[in-house]
């Protein structure tokens, strides 16, 4: 199916685009009452996610809502540990939670290799419910998490402020950390392909916890990983959004990957120095941009443009929008990045 706006496509291939694309991460989500009340409706977050119809109505809201370049399929990260046979739930205000966690080679026997047709076809029919309702009109993100974040959940249970088990499980037995990351690796690299065959335009891997490792531990148990899923998903861009993880940037460039996400902590000329002029970046704005004043967003907003410059960019948050945002200081960011885009070429 023709793309009616290809923007996003064409800025992660380095094309020329007319102006710079807009995206945010987490924008289907907590921000929009529209959410909410079909949220409300539900048992919880799981049902969401595990209901195609009901994922793809609230992958459109930003859409037709916040007027963004992108649709990002409704879903979360913690499905693959999910179809790997480590289930977990998600707490109201906590986060998630694995009654089970992986600690011992006897845990590892209780996993599988997911075979995404057969444990995520949820995912997969959502994005094929969406593909068909957006009908062309802006590209679709598929998306997994990496394998190093996908490990930190599943050893250490939850969410935390150090990831003690996970990563002290590096130093202490970095066999079994390899086993894990390989059956994590396999099954989300088969998870990829299929969103793409089931209609993804573009592919987002997410290494929310890549800050907390140290640099060689990152080069270590995170980065081959990714380069893996990298090399095996070609025939879509990839972008790779690693939180925290300034230190690998140049390691980023040699990835086969069209993308790089910045989070708000690091500089935009910097980082294009690093990784030269082959890459796209994209961010990389402080959601907490967004509770300022509709000036302020504004300034700040273009002056974000102005040091990406108009090529090779995908205009973003420096990580997910905070649930708690007006959506009209959003719509304000989205509208100032398409408005300075077609003010730069009159």
């Amino acid at each position: 199916m023709q793309l009616k706006n290809d923007l996003l496509i064409r800025a992660a291939k380095g094309e020329v685009v007319e102006r710079t694309p807009v995206w945010l991460m987490r924008q289907a989500g907590r921000i929009l009452p529209e959410y909410r009340a079909v949220r409300n409706s539900l048992s919880g977050f799981k049902e969401l996610v595990e209901t195609p119809e009901l994922a793809a109505e609230v992958t459109i809201q930003p859409v037709d809502i916040l007027d963004v370049d992108a649709a990002i399929i409704f879903s979360d990260i913690l499905v693959v540990p999910e179809a790997m046979g480590c289930t977990y739930e998600m707490v109201e205000k906590r986060g998630p939670y694995f009654p089970k966690t992986i600690r011992t080679e006897e845990d590892l026997k209780h996993l599988r290799i997911a075979d995404p047709h057969e444990h995520l076809h949820y995912v997969l029919e959502a994005i094929r419910v969406t593909k068909r309702a957006l009908n062309g009109r802006v590209p679709l993100i598929g998306f997994a998490g990496a394998p190093w974040t996908i490990l930190a959940y599943m050893v250490e249970g939850s969410g935390s402020k150090t990831f003690s088990h996970a990563r002290g499980m590096l130093y202490t037995n970095p066999a079994l950390a390899h086993q894990l990351l390989r059956m994590i690796t396999d099954t989300t690299i088969a998870y990829l392909k299929a969103q793409v065959e089931a209609g993804a335009n573009l592919i987002q891997v997410f290494d929310s916890w890549a800050g907390i490792l140290s640099p060689a531990h990152y080069r270590t148990f995170a980065l081959p990983y990714i380069a893996e899923i990298c090399n095996a998903i070609r025939n879509v861009p990839v972008t790779i959004f690693a939180k925290g993880a300034f230190f690998a940037l140049e390691d980023f460039a040699q990835l086969n990957c069209e993308t790089i996400g910045l989070d708000w902590n690091m500089e935009p000329a910097k980082v294009r120095q690093l990784v030269g002029p082959n890459k796209t970046l994209q961010g990389n704005m402080d959601p907490c941009l967004l509770y300022s004043s509709f000036d302020t967003i504004q300034h700040d907003t273009i002056r974000m443009l102005k040091e990406f410059g108009p090529h090779r960019h995908i205009a973003n948050l420096g990580h997910g929008v905070y649930p708690d945002t007006d959506p009209e200081k959003v719509k304000c960011f989205v509208q100032t990045v398409k408005e300075y885009g077609s003010l730069r070429n009159h």
